[in-house]
């Protein structure tokens, strides 16, 4: 959706939803047994308890809240200018972002040529590269693979984790 349309489209339920899916597939998928999720604010620095607009304290902080007392390691909202710092990112296993760019911009600055996109809470295994479709190179050779070749690693690697999660 439009950037302009996000903060109409935003709710604390899609919010609690969101992070469910991406909690159970963490676990499911990826084997991680307690998944931390780092909860985006919507506002320049998650906005600043209210003074940088009200959805962060009426939307995400509410989901996080629940989340939490659900017993999902859910944290935030957090500002998005630092989310992604490497430190930042030692501490949760995932990032839940509010829009398209607060999360393909910093993954597309740290790992271009390398990152997939994952389609989680879906009954099968949907990866892609995490590009655009290039409209501007196609047939001029000079596309690079690496993302689709990395796209069909992790589709392997999520393969067998499933395939022996179903065996047992």
């Amino acid at each position: 959706i439009a950037l302009a349309e996000v903060p109409k489209a935003l709710t604390t339920e899609l919010i609690v939803a969101t992070a469910l899916i991406t909690a159970a597939d963490l676990t499911g998928r990826f084997g991680i047994a307690k998944p931390r999720l780092a909860i985006a604010g919507l506002n320049p620095h998650a906005g600043e308890g209210g003074a940088m607009g009200l959805e962060d304290e009426r939307i995400v902080r509410p989901a996080v809240d629940i989340l939490r007392a659900d017993g999902i390691d859910a944290f935030g909202p957090l500002p998005a200018d630092t989310l992604f710092h490497v430190r930042a990112r030692a501490g949760y296993d995932a990032a839940l972002c509010m829009y398209h760019d607060q999360a393909l911009i910093p993954a597309k600055a740290l790992a271009f040529d390398e990152a997939v996109n994952v389609t989680l809470g879906l009954p099968f295994i949907r990866t892609s590269p995490d590009h655009g479709t290039a409209f501007d190179i196609a047939g001029k050779g000079v596309a690079r693979p690496d993302s689709l070749i990395a796209a069909l690693k992790l589709a392997r690697r999520l393969a067998d984790t499933n395939t022996k999660a179903v065996a047992v």
